[in-house]
C-alpha cells in the first residue's frame, strides 16, 4: 500500500532528521490514522516539494513524530491541463474538483456561464472558493499527489478567453464540434484548456467568444455527460493521450 501523504508548510528538520507533525495534519496521522512506529509517510507542501518518511513514535493525539530521510522536488508535467468548469449546482462542483483532482489536473478555473443554475456571489462565493479549495487538497493527498491543482477565483466569460488566447491548446466541449478529443492534435509542452459547461449548455455568445481566442468546439463521445464527469473524462483522455499517464 502506498504510504499516505500529509502537507506541510516546511522541511525544517532537527538533528537526525527529526520532524514533528502536528497540528490537524498531527491529529489525523495519530488519531484517525493510528499511524505506528516503523510505518512509512510521506510529507508534501503540495507545490512539487516532498521527503519521505519514516515513523518514529507519537506524543499525545495530535503529534506524529518521524525521520525525515531526504527532500525530493517533482519537476511540474508537461502539458500543464487547465480545466475551465462551469458552476454545477448542488454538490457536484466538489465532486468535479475531487475526479479531476484525483486524475491529474493542474489548474481548476470555476467559470460563471451564463446558464450556470448556481450563482457565487458574496459570501456564497467565499464559501464555495474554500471549498473547492479545500477538496481539491484533500483529493490530492488522498491521490498521493505532491503538487495539488490550483484553483483559481471565479472567473467571466472574458476571463476564460484570456486564459483559451494564452493556451498551447484550448478546446470548448461542445456537441456542435465536427472533431472529438481523442483526435485532436495536441502539443508536447506548454498548456492545454478545456472548458466544461454548465446543465443548460454553453451560449451561442459564449462559443462565439471562446472561438474568437482560439478555442474550437470538439466532441467528447457519442454520449452526454454530466457537467460534473465531463471534465474528468475528457481530463483523462487527454492525460493519456498525451503520454503523462505513461511516465
Amino acid at each position: 500500500m502506498t504510504a499516505p501523504v500529509f502537507v506541510v508548510p516546511h522541511f525544517d528538520a532537527g538533528d537526525g532528521g527529526r520532524y514533528v507533525l502536528d497540528g490537524a495534519e498531527g491529529r489525523h496521522a495519530v488519531s484517525v490514522k493510528r499511524l505506528r512506529p516503523g510505518e512509512d509517510v510521506i510529507l508534501t507542501d503540495g507545490a512539487g516539494r516532498w521527503a519521505d518518511c519514516v515513523v518514529t513514535g507519537t506524543e499525545g493525539k495530535d503529534r506524529l513524530i518521524v525521520r525525515m530521510d531526504g527532500v525530493g522536488e517533482d519537476p511540474a508535467p508537461e502539458p500543464l491541463l487547465t480545466v475551465v468548469q462551469a458552476l454545477p449546482k448542488g454538490d457536484r462542483g466538489e465532486v468535479a474538483v475531487e475526479t479531476m483532482t484525483e486524475v491529474g489536473v493542474d489548474a481548476i478555473v470555476p467559470w460563471a456561464a451564463t446558464r450556470c443554475i448556481t450563482q457565487w456571489k458574496g459570501e456564497r462565493a467565499a464559501r464555495g472558493l474554500a471549498k473547492w479549495r479545500n477538496t481539491a487538497r484533500e483529493a490530492g493527498k488522498q491521490s498521493r499527489r505532491t503538487r495539488f491543482p490550483e484553483v483559481t477565483a471565479l472567473h467571466t466569460g472574458k476571463e476564460v478567453a484570456g486564459l483559451l488566447a494564452r493556451a498551447d491548446f484550448a478546446a470548448v466541449l461542445h456537441e456542435s464540434g465536427e472533431n472529438t478529443l481523442a483526435t485532436a492534435e495536441l502539443p508536447a509542452t506548454g498548456t492545454i484548456v478545456l472548458v466544461v459547461g454548465p446543465e443548460g449548455g454553453v451560449t451561442p455568445e459564449e462559443l462565439a467568444l471562446f472561438e474568437a481566442a482560439g478555442a474550437r468546439p470538439h466532441r467528447l463521445g457519442p454520449t452526454v455527460l454530466r457537467t460534473s464527469t465531463a471534465g474528468t473524462a475528457a481530463a483523462a483522455l487527454l492525460l493519456g493521450r498525451t503520454g503523462r499517464w505513461s511516465s
